[in-house]
């Protein structure tokens, strides 16, 4: 109806209601992917043990696989891995928002029929009104980082975002951190753990965080080794290993990640990412298949 074109109008400015085919096809499937959501994501309110109330979505369970189609994700991160994230999301199906601190993506995120929702992963409040902005969400991506003089970022600002999803019954959190955090910490050459230290820290802090949300939420954490911004090399793999150690490509990490996001044999899991071919020295390692 009319309401609901308005409000498509206001969230997303460039959906315009034009005439020709593909703008009627492109409305008409968000119209059916948003009927199908509200269907299955009913809420009545629920009570915890100590009394605090909380909101619970019917019809649903723990087990069930995410369908890409009718998934909605919030992918936090300001560029990088996060918009290559976007884009492999899109590429599914899935109902994309990108949560960024500033506007200057947002043609980039929309011309992939994403929505840009502006945030500071350092905010608890902005982060809150970001999620409920994107209209029940099932999964929350993060690749939000810092740098090694202001690693802030790394824990609080991912910290923020977890227990936000937390609060919000997000269905699953996939962390993106890097190889040398928490029992990974022996994995890089020691001069390169000790120049990054202050972000694999605050890095840590965040996956611990998200441990302990794991009765409440669904968790996946992938360590992705150094980044590299060159074309993907489709030779990304994972590991439980912790040894491991190595280069990977950013587009490689991100479609590591878009699988991790829909695969049941990745919950609760912690993997390190790297590419087979860029290892550190010659390890024999088991890949973690998805």
């Amino acid at each position: 109806d009319e309401r609901e074109r308005e409000r498509e109008r206001a969230i997303h400015p460039r959906i315009k209601e034009e005439t020709h085919t593909r703008g009627r096809k492109v409305r008409r499937g968000r119209m059916q992917a948003r009927t199908a959501m509200a269907m299955r994501r009913t809420i009545q309110p629920t009570w915890t043990t100590k009394g605090t109330k909380r909101t619970t979505r019917i019809g649903r369970t723990n087990t069930m696989a995410l369908d890409p189609d009718n998934t909605s994700v919030l992918v936090a991160g300001g560029g990088g891995v996060a918009m290559d994230v976007a884009r492999a999301l899109k590429d599914r199906g899935a109902w994309v928002w990108c949560m960024q601190r500033s506007e200057a993506r947002r043609a980039e995120v929309e011309d992939m029929l994403a929505f840009l929702v502006k945030a500071d992963a350092l905010d608890a409040e902005s982060v809150g009104k970001a999620m409920d902005a994107a209209d029940g969400l099932d999964v929350v991506v993060s690749t939000v980082g810092g740098t090694t003089a202001q690693p802030q970022a790394d824990g609080q600002g991912n910290i923020n975002l977890i227990e936000e999803a937390a609060k919000r019954g997000v269905k699953r959190f996939v962390l993106v951190t890097s190889i040398g955090t928490g029992d990974s910490k022996d994995a890089p050459p020691k001069p390169v753990y000790d120049t990054l230290e202050p972000v694999l820290v605050e890095k840590t802090k965040a996956e611990e965080r998200l441990k302990q949300l794991g009765n409440e939420m669904e968790y996946v954490i992938v360590r992705p080794g150094g980044l590299k911004s060159d074309p993907a090399t489709g030779n990304g793999v994972l590991t439980e290993d912790v040894r491991v150690c190595g280069a990977i490509h950013r587009e490689d990490v991100a479609e590591l990640v878009c699988q991790a996001v829909f695969s049941d044999k990745a919950k609760n899991k912690v993997l390190s990412a790297v590419d087979r071919n860029q290892l550190f020295g010659e390890p024999e390692f088991d890949v973690f298949v998805l």
